[in-house]
């Protein structure tokens, strides 16, 4: 792609992953294998951010998520370490709805200068509405964002519907919806989300599966200003999904908005 179509846009990755250099290897080939997708990178910080600067990304939302209780605090004060050595980064924590002592998972996660949770109710294996994950949201309500994942059709875990129920019964909990709603279950998506306020979508692992004309109905269903640019780092490169997103068509304002704009506005 020629460096300047995209020189003029601040890009922020409203997703990505990372791992420690130990685990991470081992960590993305897991990830492939569950979602039966190639890799494209290896899921370490410094191959983040070669990825990035391919096309210009001045700053990276990082986060990672614990499948055990017994994994949040390593995790946690692993993004916290990963923020504190590269600028770049704007770190999530994580937690689980089968933690003993949710409010100190937060508690922690603030105290560590995270700026919100990451749940993957697919991988936690948790429903997304359930009594237990309540838990979790009640503490997070009007105090940070919530990014989950949303949507596999293998699984009822993230079930669109399940995502929107959350809305429903938090409606000040700013929930960040990924993969536009609903990975592999836009359909759903796109019926389940009626009511915007406080929720955001970002359309990483997305436009690799619908063609342009869906994915331009479903972000302007959502509102452009409600979108926000993610690679789902290290599942795509990040040129392949900027060429995917410049091919949609929006104006430049509205590349502004989703490339950065929104994504600023919203956190």
């Amino acid at each position: 792609m020629d460096s300047e179509i995209y020189s003029k846009y601040e890009i922020i990755d409203a997703h990505a992953h990372i791992f420690p250099e130990k685990i991470a290897e081992n960590a993305t080939v897991n990830i492939g294998h569950f979602y039966d997708l190639p890799m494209e990178s290896c899921g370490m910080s410094k191959q983040l951010i070669k990825s990035g600067d391919k096309i210009g990304v001045s700053e990276y939302l990082v986060c990672s998520t614990a499948t055990t209780p017994h994994q949040i605090s390593s995790i946690n004060e692993f993004i916290a370490r990963e923020c504190g050595h590269n600028s770049s980064f704007y770190g999530l924590g994580t937690t689980h709805p089968r933690s003993e002592n949710i409010e100190e998972d937060i508690k922690q996660i603030k105290t560590l200068g995270l700026h919100g949770v990451k749940l993957h109710p697919d991988f936690q294996k948790f429903d997304a509405d359930s009594p237990e994950a309540f838990r979790i949201y009640e503490v997070i309500e009007g105090e940070m964002p919530l990014l989950i994942h949303c949507g596999d059709n293998r699984y009822e875990y993230s079930a669109p519907q399940k995502i929107a129920n959350i809305h429903k019964n938090f409606p000040k909990l700013k929930l960040h919806a990924a993969h536009l709603g609903g990975y592999q279950r836009w359909d759903e998506a796109e019926e389940c989300f009626t009511d915007f306020e406080n929720v955001a979508f970002d359309i990483s692992s997305s436009m690799a599966f619908l063609s342009k004309d869906n994915t331009r109905r479903l972000i302007n269903k959502y509102g452009v200003e409600n979108c926000f640019f993610g690679s789902d780092f290290p599942m795509w490169s990040h040129e392949e999904e900027l060429e995917r997103f410049l091919e949609l068509g929006f104006s430049e304002q509205e590349n502004r908005m989703i490339l950065a704009e929104n994504f600023r506005r919203f956190y």
